[in-house]
């Protein structure tokens, strides 16, 4: 913080106002402390991570899922994978599977890529039984297709969620 001596402005009233006959001081000489402080403005620049929510979040305002069209929303950790439909008119998650769950993972066992392509296939049958069509949106979160969102991919891709 820089400090800065300044002098204030002095004034005759004959300076200001040319018609009065007498001239005095309006203020006295006097020195007046201020305090200065430097402003510091550093740029952010948005990380690869950062910009896709960024764009992510963009595309949720323009796509609402509804209960014949829902959004599809997968999350693909570093493991695992997660699936689900939403009705956000509703606010409701209409089908809820990942490559964590027993029915899934179990019967027989499985890597997680095909543990992936099965949660696919639960999710065509859920979509079966709730007389769904087509997605309204599908929601990757900004993350890269990757093997196992690859194989969730073609699964739903056989029945005509996502388009060729």
């Amino acid at each position: 913080m820089a400090v800065a001596n300044f002098p204030a402005l002095q004034f005759k009233t004959c300076d200001i106002f040319r018609s009065t006959p007498k001239c005095f001081k309006l203020l006295p000489l006097q020195k007046t402390n201020l305090f200065v402080k430097t402003l510091v403005v550093e740029a952010k620049a948005n990380t690869r991570t950062e910009k896709s929510k960024i764009r992510n979040r963009r595309m949720l305002k323009k796509f609402n899922g509804t209960p014949r069209r829902p959004r599809l929303s997968v999350f693909c950790s570093e493991k695992q994978l997660y699936a689900m439909l939403v009705d956000d008119k509703n606010k409701k998650c209409l089908f809820y599977g990942s490559t964590l769950q027993k029915s899934i993972r179990d019967d027989p066992t499985c890597t997680t890529i095909d543990a992936a392509k099965r949660v696919g296939e639960e999710l065509v049958k859920a979509c079966i039984d709730l007389n769904i069509n087509e997605i309204s949106y599908y929601d990757r979160n900004g993350f890269a297709r990757g093997e196992r969102m690859q194989a969730f991919e073609i699964a739903i891709s056989n029945y005509g969620f996502l388009p060729t």
